[in-house]
Order: C-alpha cells, then sequence, then structure tokens
C-alpha cells in the first residue's frame, strides 16, 4: 500500500553531481519500505548513483545508524529513463506510522529537467494540542541539496548546505501494512497541498491524524499541484491525466477525494466542461476498482481571477457535485467555508487573506467536511 506520494511536477534544471535529501512522512506503517522514483518531465535519463533511506534528526543531519541504502534490482544504482518511474527492492525493516523519514538521492551527472513536487511542505510539528504530531521534535525543511559528491550516506549535515522548498523525484512509498488500511488519495490543487495554512499542514493532512480525526488509521496521499487544473496541464499534468498516469498507479488506493476546478474557472473554463471531465474521472477511477468522492468547489469572490461568470459556473458544477450519480460520496467544502452572509464569499475566519485559500481554520473545516459528508473508507461501489 502507498503510505506517502506527491503529484510529478517540473522543476525545471541545472543540477549535477551531488545528492538531495528529501524529508517526508508517512501516514500509516509497515514492513518491507520501497520507494519510487519519477522522471515524468525529464528530458534525458538520470541515474542515481546511490539512494538512501534514514530518520532525520535535526536539519539535514540524520539519527546515528539509521541511514540504510536501497536497491533496485539488486543494484545500487538505477537510470531512470525519461517518463519512466523505478521502484526500489524492499528494505527489511518496520516504518513506524507518521514517521519523519529523509531519502536521499545522490544524482551522478547533469540532470537535466527536473521532476518533483513544487512548493513543498516541511513536516514540521504543529503546536501543542492539535494532537499531529510530538511539538518537541524539531522542524525540518522539505529537501537540502549538498556539495558536489556522493552524499547520501552521510549521517551528518555539514556537505548539506542548501534548503529548497521542493521534494527531488520522489513519486511514493509504500509499504506491507499489518492489517488492511484504507488509502486516500486526493487529487487536487493548491488547497490541497495546504497553502493559507500558518503552518503548512491543511485538510489533507488532518485527514490521515487519528488524534485529530479520531478514527483508525487511514493513509492519505496528497496529489495536489499548485495552479494545477482539471482540463489544462501546468506545471504538472492534467488532473484528468495524473489520476491515470500517477494515482491509480500507486498501490492500495481505495479512494479518490476530487477538489479541482477553481483555476479552470479563473482561466474562463465552462461549467459543462468541468461537469463532463469529473464524469470521465469517475468513471475511469470505479473502473480500476476505486471510489470518487466529489468535493464541491470553495468560494472565491474577492480573489484576483474571480469574475461573475466563473462564480455561475461554481455554482453549476457545484450543482452537479451534489446531485450525486457521478461519485460514490460528496464533501460540501463550499458550505462548510461560505460566508453565510456573502455565500460566493470565504467566512473571514476562514479566509486566509487572498480570499481564495482557507487558512488554519478553513482547512480544520475542510477535513471536518470529509468525515461527516463522505465515507472515504472501502473499495468501488
Amino acid at each position: 500500500m502507498t503510505t506517502w506520494a506527491a503529484a510529478a511536477e517540473r522543476l525545471g534544471g541545472g543540477l549535477r553531481d551531488l545528492t538531495v535529501r528529501n524529508v517526508v512522512r508517512t501516514t500509516v506503517g509497515g514492513s518491507g519500505l520501497r520507494v519510487r522514483l519519477t522522471n515524468a518531465f525529464g528530458d534525458r535519463p538520470v541515474t542515481f548513483g546511490h539512494v538512501h533511506v534514514g530518520v532525520p534528526l535535526a536539519g539535514a543531519a540524520l539519527e546515528p545508524g539509521s541511514n540504510r541504502m536501497l536497491a533496485f534490482g539488486g543494484s545500487p544504482e538505477v537510470t531512470v529513463a525519461p517518463g519512466a518511474t523505478a521502484l526500489s527492492d524492499p528494505l527489511p525493516v518496520r516504518v513506524r506510522p507518521r514517521r519523519r523519514l529523509a531519502i536521499s538521492l545522490h544524482v551522478r551527472a547533469e540532470a537535466g529537467v527536473l521532476t518533483g513536487r513544487n512548493r513543498a511542505t516541511a513536516p514540521a510539528y504543529p503546536p501543542p494540542g492539535t494532537g499531529m504530531e510530538r511539538p518537541t521534535e524539531p522542524a525540518t525543511a522539505p529537501a537540502y541539496r549538498s556539495i558536489p559528491g556522493d552524499h547520501a550516506a552521510d549521517e551528518g549535515s555539514g556537505a548539506f548546505t542548501e534548503e529548497v522548498a521542493v521534494w527531488h523525484w520522489l513519486d511514493a512509498l509504500t509499504v506491507t501494512a499489518p492489517a488492511p488500511v484504507s488509502t486516500v488519495a486526493v487529487l487536487g490543487d493548491s488547497i490541497a497541498t495546504g497553502v493559507g495554512s500558518e503552518t503548512g499542514h491543511g485538510w489533507v493532512d488532518l485527514l490521515a491524524d487519528p488524534a485529530v480525526r479520531g478514527s483508525p488509521p487511514l493513509a492519505v496521499v496528497n496529489e495536489g499541484v499548485s495552479g494545477g487544473r482539471v482540463l489544462a496541464a501546468g506545471t504538472g499534468r492534467s488532473a484528468e491525466a495524473r489520476l491515470a498516469a500517477e494515482v491509480l498507479t500507486k498501490p492500495g488506493i481505495g479512494t479518490v477525494i476530487l477538489l479541482a476546478g477553481l483555476n479552470d474557472l479563473g482561466a474562463g473554463a465552462r461549467a459543462e466542461d468541468l461537469v463532463a471531465a469529473y464524469a470521465r474521472i469517475a468513471a475511469t477511477a470505479r473502473a480500476a476498482g476505486v471510489r470518487v468522492v466529489g468535493g464541491t468547489l470553495t468560494p472565491f469572490a474577492g480573489a484576483e481571477y474571480h469574475t461573475e461568470q466563473g462564480e455561475r459556473a461554481r455554482r453549476q458544477v457545484n450543482a452537479y457535485v451534489r446531485r450525486g450519480g457521478a461519485f460514490d460520496g460528496v464533501a460540501d467544502f463550499d458550505a462548510a467555508l461560505r460566508d453565510p452572509a456573502d455565500p460566493a464569499r470565504l467566512l473571514p475566519c476562514h479566509d486566509c487573506g487572498d480570499h481564495l485559500h482557507p487558512s488554519a481554520a478553513g482547512h480544520r473545516a475542510m477535513a471536518a467536511a470529509v468525515e461527516t459528508g463522505a465515507s472515504i473508507r472501502g473499495g468501488a461501489a
């Protein structure tokens, strides 16, 4: 099953003979950890000389004795062709739930166009009382880049001189869970990635936290792309294309939550085109045995690209989602966030200030909307 994942985006280029240390966090635990790498947007093969997995201590430093080398088909080296992925051999260790892991990749030569996730958020620990993590553990950056050379095996932080807010080449982490666990993939845009939350933890993170959600463990993977659209590609593929190429290719996905479309409406998309794409997404997922929960589009009056035409289209799309039929469940994010006095706008306490992205309180309300409005467990209906 998949315990962590990220959508693939085009990052640019310029890396050669150095090591990147990506810091991520599992949602549920298990054994036989495997790492999947992606070169989805690469313009040439990328060779990784060594790939290691360790446990972060502070910054780029790792807990002593925790760093383990991964193999790919028995070899410490792997070359990933443009557009391809590579899955490591299982690592014979047990991984704890909600465990921070550092995946260090040594890039042997010029990498060309990079693939990864923009606007990655550090798996930092929120303030006490949230129940999400132990607040005493140190925060860390999403990734670190080293001075030239192979530093994948280093447990110290000395060679890692640059902090960056992106993840490099990571597609998914998988484990064998000790008991059946549902995996939920969120197919969305910047609201899914947590933009607007002061802590960097959005509603998707809250779904994965049993202390917050008050229910058994749930694996949640974030397939959000900032600026992403349903109908068109941007730094990543369109949501419709990502479903087939990225989400449904990852093991153990039982449910997809779809919340995307505001960027399409801001670019002038018609409601009927968005609705048709929603129907295709639901049909594709259902054919793969995966349930789909439709999310209503959130208010965005006052945002830079809001128009009256876009508002009318949003209401039409939300009416379609609420009617049911296409989806196996509905999460009414619109109802959870809107201002009753002006339903086209976010409630002020749910507005981070740009009139588009929810605040931390708004993200909490969204997580609650999923819990109360839709079942997110189980296989396809």
